[in-house]
């Protein structure tokens, strides 16, 4: 087994606070942004950043859909991190400060992959297409903070 580590990064058009609330309300903001690879979305406790626990159902492609219970933690003011209930899977995200009015949202995700060749192929694609998610649901809060 080894890790796989997937990132993205992207400018939002919105100060950090809000941002971070954002990313942070799993009852509102969080469920519009989310691209199509989520599914039965549910938030079992909490809602709003640091307690809450999210359910869904992941997509990464038609075969591989993953049922994930997310238990969300705040260790700093601006990182939020959801650690997979049923998997070694942990995303972090994180949101600083450009410039006057604008954001930098950066994402990562860990998680124990297969090894063999199957590992090589999930450390080689996986990857990629989560980070096509990631700046989908990012562009996706952009434009819900920007409707604001």
């Amino acid at each position: 087994m080894s890790q796989v580590v997937a990132t993205a990064e992207r400018v939002v058009r919105a100060p950090a606070a809000q941002v971070r609330a954002a990313l942070a309300d799993y009852e509102g903001a969080r469920r519009r942004a989310l691209p199509e690879q989520f599914s039965d979305y549910r938030v079992e406790s909490g809602g709003q950043g640091a307690g809450t626990r999210v359910h869904w159902r992941f997509a990464a492609t038609s075969k591989r859909v993953r049922d994930q219970l997310m238990v969300v933690t705040q260790p700093t003011s601006d990182t939020l991190v959801e650690s997979d209930a049923n998997s070694s899977m942990v995303t972090t995200w994180t949101v600083q400060p450009a410039d006057e009015g604008v954001s930098t949202v950066r994402v990562r995700t860990t998680w124990n992959g297969a090894g063999g060749i199957g590992g090589f192929f999930e450390r080689t694609f996986a990857p990629k297409g989560l980070r096509r998610v990631y700046d989908q649901l990012i562009e996706r809060l952009d434009a819900e903070l920007a409707a604001r």
